[in-house]
């Protein structure tokens, strides 16, 4: 449990040593598939003259995630409806898993770019699924010889693990500029008219049905987004856009730790901007230093809450062994003990350990209420002892019926009703130290949590590949912020 700022009840929580948690299953991931090379097919096209060519470019040949960007070229003498153009990357997936796709940015509008991944009727060595690349009708149409511009793409697991691009089929390591590319393959209408497809698969015939869900986002819902795009923690945008950048004293943590408001920076990390939660000690409450930043509204209940989160398993600098914890939360206060309509649901992770467990860990924690003084708690959580250690994209759902974690895509935990909110919260992300217990050096230490952007998305479940477009959508747009979600729920 997170605590909110006016309560400090994890502080004593954690130091009375009642925290003991219930084991629940584990996420497990896939692992990587094996390499290998496959005959290959013409596909027959669907006119003699082309109605559209595929253009591609690699961007990344990391392993982390692919990015194919492409440009679709009207080759014929009148104009296409781009609605009626699907474009298909065929690749060999790692064993057991799922995949997101996300547009980075385009010429045409990412809010206009749809991505569907399917499995191939006839798998080979070096393709078994693919993305499909589709349009809205927002995208428009092309003119005789245009073409839709960049089309910047990508596609990770689910679960952000490695995977592996050399033996994809449509991947071209040397194709750095963007050229023709015949191992995508191009339809229109649901005719094929370009490109070659792994053996026996025909673009334009009867495929599986799609493997993942689509990521169109629903239309409409209020909405808060920010993508953090701040000078400093004294930037007036952060108040004016309902942020606190915490200040005051109490608990969570440290008693008599500081809640430095200098400690959370902003500064840019490719094309996105980032905020850093500093926290650092040197061993006593008096050098003790946590960070926290929480919208000033409790106004959020009920729908989608995603943020994209990147911990740390060790200090930025000096000793390691702290027992911290690095949280995305969602509270309100608690007006008394064991009171009936306090809410908090929790991403909690300890790379250290602390509350009795030894070494790293993540919880996802669904409260319906406690008890500070003496100790007791009414939660539902969920657990995994690994390191989280880099990026990961946090999802929680809360809808009428349940409250559904994810990480990196793939579910965490699912909790039932009697957890579900009776009033409106606030989102939250501090760092702070359980206690001074796990290191007792006095060198000074610094630990850093970022955060990317946040997200929520009123009285609607979204998936985390909804989410992902969603956000893409917004940073296509240059949109960095925007708060709809009214003040009363």
């Amino acid at each position: 449990m997170t605590g909110q700022e006016s309560s400090g009840t994890e502080g004593t929580k954690a130091t009375g040593g009642r925290s003991a948690r219930r084991l629940r299953t584990a996420v497990a991931l896939g692992v990587a598939a094996g390499l290998g090379c496959a005959a290959l097919t013409a596909v027959p096209a669907g006119a003699a003259d082309p109605t559209v060519k595929v253009q591609y470019r690699q961007s990344s040949t990391g392993s982390d995630q692919a990015e194919p960007w492409f440009k679709v070229v009207n080759t014929s003498g009148s104009s296409v409806a781009l609605t009626g153009v699907k474009v298909r990357y065929y690749f060999r997936a790692e064993a057991g898993a799922s995949y997101t796709f996300a547009c980075s940015w385009a010429v045409k509008g990412c809010a206009n770019i749809t991505g569907t991944f399917g499995t191939l009727a006839h798998p080979t060595a070096t393709a078994d699924r693919y993305l499909e690349i589709g349009f809205t009708a927002g995208a428009g149409s092309l003119a005789a010889g245009a073409d839709t511009g960049d089309l910047q793409l990508r596609f990770h697991r689910s679960n952000w693990a490695a995977l592996n691009q050399s033996d994809d089929y449509s991947f071209g390591p040397a194709q750095t500029t963007y050229g023709d590319w015949t191992r995508a393959t191009a339809t229109v209408g649901g005719t094929t008219v370009w490109g070659t497809a792994p053996a026996g698969n025909d673009p334009g015939g009867p495929t599986n049905p799609p493997t993942d869900p689509p990521t169109d986002p629903p239309t409409g819902g209020a909405t808060l987004f920010d993508d953090f795009t701040y000078t400093s923690y004294t930037d007036p945008a952060i108040g004016a856009h309902g942020w606190n950048v915490r200040s005051n004293a109490g608990g969570p943590g440290v008693p008599g730790a500081t809640w430095a408001a200098d400690n959370v920076t902003f500064a840019k990390e490719g094309t996105n901007s980032v905020m850093n939660l500093e926290t650092s000690t040197a061993g006593t409450a008096a050098t003790t230093e946590q960070t926290e930043v929480l919208t000033k509204a409790s106004k959020f209940r009920n729908g989608t809450y995603a943020a994209r989160v990147k911990f740390a398993d060790t200090p930025r600098s000096g000793p390691d062994g702290d027992r911290l914890v690095q949280t995305f939360f969602t509270i309100n206060d608690l007006k008394a003990p064991m009171a009936d309509d306090y809410a908090e649901y929790d991403f909690e992770y300890l790379p250290n350990g602390g509350w009795g467990e030894p070494s790293n860990i993540l919880y996802t924690t669904s409260w319906e209420t406690y008890r500070p003084d003496p100790w007791e708690a009414v939660n539902q959580h969920s657990e995994s002892r690994t390191s989280y250690a880099g990026w990961h994209d946090l999802v929680v759902t809360i809808d009428n019926t349940a409250i559904t974690y994810y990480v990196d895509g793939q579910p965490f935990g699912t909790h039932d009703a009697r957890y579900l909110p009776e009033r409106p919260m606030s989102i939250n992300f501090n760092q702070w130290l359980i206690d001074l217990a796990g290191q007792t050096s006095t060198t000074p230490r610094a630990y850093d949590q970022k955060v990317d952007y946040v997200l929520h998305v009123k009285d609607q479940v979204l998936t985390p590949a909804q989410v992902n477009a969603k956000v893409a959508a917004y940073r296509a747009a240059g949109k960095v912020f925007q708060d709809t979600v009214p003040g009363t729920q």
